[in-house]
C-alpha cells in the first residue's frame, strides 16, 4: 500500500506540473544565416529535435510534424534523454539520488533568446518534478559562421546531493537511411589519421580515458555524411561536430531500430561520477557542429571561419616564423650554439628562436629526458649567461624569442619530487608509474595549479621580452588518484582539466599578448578546450613531409590551418628515416604556419639559397593560410595526390599547394586539379613561386576562374616528392 501511494503521488505531482508547463506545443528554432535546428516541446513536456540541417522559411511547420513511428518503443529524438521514463537509448543524462534510484524525466518549462550581433544564444529550461533537477540547454548559434556550440547546465535544486552519472554536452538527432562516420586515429608520430566506415545498428563510442594526451589515439571530433558511402568534398549533406574538452571525452553514435542516429558529445564518464550538492551547479564543456549541403568543404571552412573568430586564442592573427632547437640541438647545446644558431636563423628571414628543452635545472641537469623536469631554473653550465642574454641576441638581430616548458610534469630526480611527493599523480600503496621518466603533477589540487601558473611566470620573468612559450606534455595519466581529492577520487579527471584551464585564465589575464603553443608529445592536446587558450598546436612530433600530409589533410577537416605548426627538418628524418627534397619539405610547411627544426649549418649552400626562397615566398601568402578559406582538391587518402588551396575572403588572391606522393608513369600525363572559391568572371595571374622553370604550362599568364576551376590547371608532377606552389592574384 505504501509503495500504491508513492506512485500515485509522483503522478499526481506530474498531472499538476505538466500541463503549466506545456499546455501546448512550443517551436524553439535555433538559426544561424544558412542552418538551423527546430525542437519542440510537446504536449507533454517532452523536448524534441525535429530537424538540424538546410534552414526552412517558417520553423513553426514543425509544430505539426510526425514521425509515423510508433512510441512503444521510446518518446522519439529528445533533445537531452535522461536514463528513466519510456527513453531506452543511450542518455546524455544520468543521475543517481539519494534515495538510490535512477530515474529523471525532464520536461520543458522555459526558454528565452537573447541576440548579441552575430551570436544569438537560446536557453531552455528543462525540470524534473519529482526530483527538481534542472537543466538547462544552451545555444549558441553564431550565424555568419553557420556554427552552433551547444552546452548544458546542470542545477541540483533538491535537498540531498545526487551523483551525475552522465553528463553529456549535448545530443544531435539525424534522420537518414545510412550514415558514414569519418573520424580520427593514430598515435604518437601517427595523429590524426582519417578513418570512416558505414554507421551500423547498435552503438559506436569513440573515447579517450588517458587523463593527458587525450587525443593522441582519438581526437573529439567527426564527420557524418548523409545517405553517402563515403564522405565527399564538394557534395552532400555532411554534420561535423567537436567536443571542447581538454580532458577524458566521449562520443557516441547510436543507430536505433528506426534508423535515427543520435550523437551524444561529452565528458567521458568512466571513472568521472561527479556529486553535486543541493544547490549547485555544473556546467559541461562546448559540443560545437555544423552542417553543410556542399560536403566536407564547407562543413570545414564553417568550423574554420568560427575557430579564427572565436574558438581560437588570438585566431587569424599572423604568427611568426621560427627556427625551433630541438632537432637541430636536442639537450646537447651551449651559448654559442644557440647565438649560432639565431644568427642562421636571421639570415635566412625568419621571425623568431625557440629554445626547446634542456636549459634548465641544476642539481638535477636537464642533459636527458630523466631529471629535471619540476626544477626550473636555469641550467649554468650550458647558459652561463642567463637566458636574457640569449634572447637579448636574438632580439637584437630583430627575431622575437620563444622557449619551452614542461610544467606538468616532474622528473623522480628532482628537487621538487623530493620536496612534494604528495603533489604527484598517485594511488596510495601503490607502484607510481614512470613514462618517459616523469610523473604526473596533480592539476586538481590547487597547490599545483598555483605552483604550475608560478613556473609560466617565472619563465616570463627570466628576459624581459620572452615573446612565445611552447607548452608541453609528454606522458598520459597512468593508476590515477589525488592525494588532495581525497575520498573524491571521481572528481579527479574532471578537475584536472578544469585546473589547465583555471591556470590559462590566469596566465591569459596576465599575459594576453604572448604567444602559447599547445604541444602534447606532438598531437596530444588538439581540441577546441585547448585552443580557447592557445594561439597554436605542434601537430605531431612526426616531421616528415611526406607523412606530414596525411596528418596534416586529417587535422585541416576540423582545424584550421593557422593553428597547425608545421616545420622543415633534416633528413634521413628522425623520426621516419624519409628522404625527402628540401623543396618538397618546405612546400608541406608552408601550407601551415612555417618554421624549421634543423641545424642550419647543416644546410649546403644551394639549400640555403632555396630555403631563403622559400621563406621569403612564403611572407608574400602567409595571411592566404592563416586568414583564407581551404578548398581542399585532392586526398592523399584517396589517390597518388595531395592538393589544397587557400582563397582571400575578396576572392582576389589564392595559393595551391600541389603534391605528387607516388610515382606516375608518363603515359598518364599530367594531373589536372579543378581549383575552387575562385570568381569565375575574374582574370588571375598565376605565377608558380621557388623554381626557375614552372610545372605548368600556363604559369606567369593570366586565365578566367572558370578556366582553372573546370580543368584548365593541371601542373605536370610526375616524380614522387615532386611538388608545387602557386600564388594567384586577380589582374
Amino acid at each position: 500500500m505504501k509503495l500504491l501511494n508513492s506512485l500515485t503521488l509522483s503522478l499526481l505531482a506530474v498531472a499538476v506540473v505538466l500541463p503549466a508547463a506545456a499546455a501546448r506545443k512550443t517551436v524553439i528554432p535555433v538559426e544561424t544565416e544558412n542552418t538551423q535546428l527546430v525542437l519542440v516541446a510537446q504536449e507533454n513536456g517532452v523536448l524534441q529535435t525535429v530537424h538540424f540541417g538546410a534552414k526552412v522559411s517558417d520553423p513553426s511547420a514543425f509544430a505539426s510534424f510526425r514521425t509515423g513511428r510508433g512510441t512503444d518503443n521510446g518518446e522519439g529524438p529528445m533533445s537531452y534523454p535522461a536514463t528513466g521514463g519510456r527513453y531506452l537509448g543511450e542518455p546524455a543524462l544520468h543521475v543517481k539520488y539519494a534515495d538510490g534510484y535512477h530515474n529523471t524525466e525532464l520536461v520543458y518549462a522555459d526558454h528565452q533568446v537573447v541576440a548579441n550581433g552575430n551570436v544569438v544564444t537560446t536557453k531552455i529550461l528543462l525540470k524534473d518534478p519529482v526530483t527538481f533537477l534542472e537543466v538547462t540547454l544552451i545555444f549558441d548559434a553564431y550565424r555568419k559562421e553557420n556554427v552552433i556550440c551547444a552546452h548544458t547546465g546542470i542545477r541540483n535544486s533538491g535537498k540531498k546531493a545526487v551523483q551525475l552519472l552522465n553528463y553529456a554536452s549535448g545530443v544531435l538527432n539525424l534522420d537518414a537511411d545510412k550514415y558514414y562516420l569519418t573520424h580520427f586515429h593514430g598515435g604518437w608520430a601517427d595523429e590524426m589519421q582519417m578513418e570512416g566506415e558505414l554507421l551500423t545498428h547498435d552503438t559506436k563510442v569513440i573515447e579517450s580515458r588517458r587523463g593527458t594526451q587525450v587525443t593522441q589515439c582519438n581526437n573529439p571530433s567527426f564527420l557524418v555524411s548523409l545517405d553517402a558511402d563515403r564522405l565527399q568534398e564538394n557534395v552532400g549533406e555532411v554534420v561535423a561536430g567537436a567536443l571542447a574538452w581538454s580532458g577524458n571525452f566521449r562520443l557516441s553514435f547510436e543507430m536505433d531500430e528506426s534508423n535515427r542516429l543520435t550523437v551524444l558529445a561529452g565528458i567521458n564518464p568512466f571513472a568521472s561520477t561527479y556529486e553535486l550538492a543541493p544547490g549547485k551547479f555544473f556546467t559541461t564543456p562546448e559540443f560545437i557542429y555544423t552542417y553543410s549541403g556542399r560536403g566536407a568543404g564547407q562543413a570545414s571552412r564553417n568550423l574554420h571561419a568560427w575557430a579564427r573568430n572565436y574558438g581560437v586564442y588570438g585566431g587569424g592573427q599572423i604568427n611568426p616564423t621560427l627556427l625551433n632547437s630541438w632537432e637541430g640541438a636536442y639537450f646537447t647545446f651551449t651559448t654559442e650554439t644557440l647565438l649560432r644558431m639565431i644568427d642562421d636563423a636571421a639570415a635566412m628571414g625568419l621571425e623568431m628562436f625557440v629554445l626547446d628543452d634542456g636549459w634548465f635545472a641544476k642539481d638535477y641537469p636537464r642533459n636527458g629526458d630523466d631529471a629535471g623536469l619540476g626544477d626550473w631554473e636555469v641550467n649554468t653550465a650550458k647558459i652561463p649567461e642567463g637566458i636574457d642574454y640569449v634572447a637579448s641576441y636574438a632580439h637584437q638581430k630583430g627575431l622575437k624569442f620563444g622557449i619551452w616548458i614542461e610544467p606538468e610534469m616532474v622528473n623522480p630526480r628532482s628537487n621538487l619530487a623530493h620536496a612534494h611527493p604528495e603533489w604527484v599523480v598517485q594511488s596510495p600503496g601503490r607502484e607510481i608509474y614512470q613514462s618517459r621518466n616523469q610523473w604526473v603533477l596533480d592539476l586538481s589540487n590547487p597547490a599545483v595549479q598555483d605552483f604550475v601558473y608560478g613556473i609560466f611566470d617565472r619563465t616570463m620573468q627570466l628576459a624581459p621580452n620572452i615573446d612565445y612559450i611552447k607548452w608541453d606534455c609528454n606522458r598520459t595519466v597512468a593508476d590515477f588518484g589525488s592525494k588532495y581529492l581525497g575520498s573524491e577520487q571521481d572528481r579527479f579527471f574532471v578537475e584536472y582539466a578544469q585546473g589547465i584551464y583555471n591556470v590559462m585564465r590566469r596566465l591569459r589575464a596576465k599575459y594576453p599578448d604572448t604567444i602559447v603553443q599547445c604541444c602534447s608529445s606532438g598531437g596530444g592536446r588538439v581540441d577546441y578546450g585547448a585552443l580557447k587558450y592557445f594561439n597554436e598546436i605542434w601537430t605531431s612530433d612526426n616531421t616528415d613531409a611526406y607523412t606530414r600530409a596525411y596528418i596534416q589533410y586529417a587535422t585541416n577537416l576540423v582545424y584550421p590551418a593557422c593553428v597547425m605548426a608545421s616545420h622543415v627538418s633534416a633528413v634521413p628524418n628522425h623520426q621516419t628515416g624519409n628522404v625527402t627534397p628540401l623543396k618538397f619539405r618546405f612546400d608541406m610547411a608552408c601550407s601551415g604556419r612555417l618554421g624549421m627544426e634543423l641545424q642550419p649549418r647543416n644546410l649546403s649552400e644551394g639549400e640555403r639559397a632555396l630555403a631563403d626562397r622559400c621563406i621569403r615566398s612564403y611572407r608574400q601568402y602567409r595571411d592566404l593560410v592563416f586568414t583564407g578559406d581551404v578548398y581542399r582538391l585532392a586526398s592523399p587518402y584517396d589517390g597518388d595526390y595531395y592538393a589544397l588551396m587557400y582563397v582571400s575572403q575578396d576572392q582576389r588572391r589564392a595559393v595551391v599547394f600541389a603534391y605528387c606522393l607516388k610515382y606516375q608513369n608518363r603515359a598518364v600525363g599530367a594531373h589536372s586539379f579543378r581549383l575552387d572559391g575562385l570568381d569565375p568572371a575574374r582574370k588571375y595571374r598565376v605565377t608558380e613561386l621557388n623554381v626557375n622553370r614552372s610545372s605548368w604550362w600556363g604559369s606567369g599568364e593570366a586565365h578566367a576562374g572558370d578556366f582553372l576551376m573546370n580543368g584548365g590547371f593541371n601542373p605536370v608532377l610526375l616524380k614522387t616528392f615532386d611538388s608545387a606552389v602557386f600564388y594567384l592574384e586577380a589582374d
